[in-house]
């Protein structure tokens, strides 16, 4: 697992009196392919610069343990007040006595820097695969069992992460990722290879995700992601989920759940990746953790931002914000929408509970292809995740349990007269609208063909990254 062409992504949200730090996706949405790469590399080489200098002479050892896939060449930054700044006194960026702090794993490689320098080949440009928070994440190859360089295209592909010295993650989310990434291992957590270490200077290594992260392919691509695809994503996610709560050999709470932290491989499985806001999960009598609220704006569980009280049902929250997402192909929050409409959640409530009403929540991108008992079963469980008593909440291994047969299920709306005939209203009704009278015609055209949806066939997402 590793960071992807589509994966970089900053946190967002220190909150200290709820002083909440929003993304930056309304800008960076409108920017795409070489343009975001060649802007982000321009904010990069500063960072790397001094990477160089303060190293030169010396060897850096760098653990990426973020393996996040999705690049910010295609991903919008959070303008991070952000995990790094989350909770002031937990983001440091002086290097306390490391070797107190830092419990490395046995099976983590140790890389100096200039093994690194060369995996990545020299940072150049070419290489860069995004920014966020900490720092620019590179594409490098290094020996499938060991820490050397290798020629590109040969060996292992992984992704390297760079501490940005300007930027606002800091020490203790660098030794969250390692101490945290370096003891669990599971299939659907992304996997951190390594970590290199010098003087101030820090760099994670993670294995390379070449389809980068959910957030791109659900708001970024032209062509919508199946929902077939969705399901068996939210599957996946649910179970690494579910592990970090119930099956890991301490509980793991994960504070940052959200779509640009879904990482995919190239058969589309989901991998959890950034664990810099991680907390370990209260012990004993304990019913909550009491932090200093920190995460993503749109996707942090109301209780704990009121309170600072922090327990596994705030995962399960965000979970049922990303499962919306998945379900309307809406962000959690988006300025540009209509007013009454800027958050998801609340907008979405009305619709959820009334059956007739449930429709127009489904992304109108997949016109009819979606299994309506998939959908009605997605939309009641993101109702029970997003319940305002946290008590009310199902587990994660419920949630997971629960969406099992969604990937599988065929009856596809666009074969239901009743979705047809409410599509052809809704469309003839307002006309000027984006979908207008060319989305009744694709309706019309849809139920002509009746052909369940084939999962290899209809979404062409592009090659992965190599």
């Amino acid at each position: 697992m590793g960071v992807g062409p589509d994966s970089i992504k900053a946190k967002a949200l220190n909150v200290d009196k709820l002083k909440i730090s929003k993304k930056k996706e309304d800008d960076d949405v409108q920017e795409t392919g070489c343009w975001i790469k060649f802007r982000f590399f321009g904010r990069c080489i500063s960072s790397r610069s001094k990477v160089e200098s303060s190293i030169s002479g010396s060897s850096t050892q760098y653990a990426e343990s973020k393996s996040t896939n999705d690049t910010s060449t295609d991903q919008p930054v959070a303008p991070v007040a952000s995990s790094s700044t989350t909770s002031n006194g937990e983001s440091i960026t002086s290097t306390p006595n490391i070797t107190e702090e830092l419990k490395i794993a046995s099976q983590l490689r140790k890389f100096n820097f200039v093994e690194l320098k060369s995996a990545t080949r020299n940072f150049r440009p070419e290489s860069l695969l995004g920014e966020g928070g900490f720092g620019c994440v590179f594409k490098g190859w290094i020996n499938e069992n060991g820490t050397a360089p290798v020629k590109p295209g040969t060996g292992l592909t992984v992704a390297v992460k760079t501490l940005n010295h300007d930027g606002l993650q800091g020490h203790k989310e660098w030794l969250a990722e390692v101490n945290f990434l370096g003891d669990l291992l599971h299939p659907n957590l992304v996997k951190l290879i390594g970590f290199c270490i010098e003087d101030d200077q820090r760099l994670l290594v993670y294995e390379f995700m070449p389809r980068g992260s959910l957030e791109n392919h659900l708001f970024r691509r032209s062509l919508p992601l199946p929902w077939a695809m969705r399901m068996k994503i939210a599957l996946g996610a649910a179970k690494g989920l579910a592990f970090l709560h119930e099956e890991a050999e301490r509980p793991v709470i994960y504070r940052d759940f959200k779509t640009s932290n879904i990482l995919l491989d190239a058969d589309y499985n989901a991998k959890l990746s950034d664990f810099g806001l991680a907390k370990d999960g209260p012990e004993g009598d304990k019913t909550h953790v009491s932090t200093r609220v920190m995460g993503t704006y749109g996707y942090a569980a109301p209780e704990y931002v009121m309170t600072g009280h922090l327990t596994s049902k705030s995962d399960v929250y965000s979970f049922g914000v990303v499962l919306l997402e998945m379900i309307t192909g809406r962000r959690s929050m988006d300025k540009n929408r209509p007013n009454g409409e800027h958050n998801l959640v609340e907008w979405a409530r009305p619709y959820l509970g009334e059956r007739r009403r449930f429709y127009r929540l489904i992304d109108p991108r997949l016109e009819g292809r979606f299994s309506i008992r998939g959908a009605q079963k997605a939309a009641q469980l993101a109702t029970l995740c997003l319940s305002r008593d946290p008590k009310a909440r199902p587990l994660m291994s419920e949630v997971h349990e629960a969406l099992k047969p969604l990937p599988n299920l065929k009856d596809m709306a666009c074969s239901s007269p009743y979705f047809q005939a409410m599509q052809l209203e809704r469309t003839g009704s307002n006309p000027g609208s984006r979908n207008g009278s060319k989305g009744a015609q694709s309706m019309r055209s849809l139920s002509i063909s009746n052909s369940p949806y084939n999962p290899n066939q209809p979404y062409r997402s592009p090659k992965p990254a190599r």
